[in-house]
């Protein structure tokens, strides 16, 4: 560029912004002050008077404020009752999707499931009667021939009311023993019960059963002894069986019966 040529007389600041504006534009950004200095051959003062002129040129304007179109706010809705709130919240409630997988399968590819029979529909009750029957037969003549080898026998229960009325007080064994062992073996097995009341159920069906097998030893091996009398020991076992039995039982109904928590 070819430096300006100087000149007797100071130049003016508002001629020289001209020829500073075509300078910013031939450099595409405002000059320096000591480029305004060097271009023009001006001093510093005016180099920053015509500077601070560029810069004012060069400054964005004021922006004017856009207007925007607010709507009118909605008229307020009066406050629902308290039933209403609830009926409001229950329609708004969102629906739950069902959880069940409904993607379609094909029936070609799933192997066939062929529908489970509880125990209680594949097996039948009849053969219970053909074990019980025999072993009834066996252990009510075994018990009832055990007693009267050790003092029971027939006996008047209602004297000055029926006379003639006797019963042979043998039978008390095996309708005590035998019923009281399926009974507490029922108990053991149910479910639902409290745990005192199975654990008592179980020990005193073992015990029961037990005793009853005993009892039929004994009673098969004295009467192949041909004893017409027991020994005492077998005597008061056998005397006690009604007692035991009855204790036995009445626990066993309380603990089935308790609601109380164990400790």
């Amino acid at each position: 560029m070819t430096t300006p040529a100087r000149s007797a007389y100071p130049v003016p600041v508002a001629d020289l912004v001209p020829k500073a504006r075509k300078l910013a534009a031939d450099l595409g950004a405002v000059p320096s002050r000591n480029r305004l200095m060097s271009e023009f051959r001006i001093g510093a003062s005016k180099a920053r008077a015509v500077l601070a002129a560029l810069t004012a040129e060069s400054a964005p304007g004021p922006v004017e404020p856009v207007l925007r179109a607010v709507p009118d706010p909605a008229p307020e809705e009066p406050t629902p009752e308290h039933g209403e709130e609830t009926r409001a919240a229950a329609d708004a409630a969102p629906v739950e999707e069902s959880s069940q997988d409904t993607t379609a399968v094909d029936p070609d590819t799933v192997p066939a499931v062929a529908p489970v029979e509880t125990a209680s529909r594949t097996l039948a009750r009849w053969p219970l009667v053909l074990l019980a029957v025999p072993a009834f037969v066996a252990v009510w003549s075994g018990w009832v021939g055990l007693g009267e080898l050790t003092g029971f026998g027939v006996v008047h229960p209602l004297p000055g009311i029926a006379n003639r009325f006797s019963i042979n007080s043998a039978i008390t064994l095996p309708v005590g023993v035998e019923t009281y062992a399926a009974y507490a073996l029922r108990a053991w097995l149910a479910g639902g019960l409290p745990v005192r009341a199975r654990r008592f159920a179980k020990w005193s069906a073992i015990g029961s059963l037990t005793l009853g097998a005993l009892g039929q030893v004994a009673y098969h091996l004295l009467s192949a002894a041909h004893v017409t009398r027991a020994p005492w020991q077998i005597t008061t076992i056998v005397a006690c069986l009604p007692v035991a039995v009855l204790g036995m039982g009445a626990a066993l109904a309380h603990l089935i019966h308790d609601t109380h928590p164990e400790a």
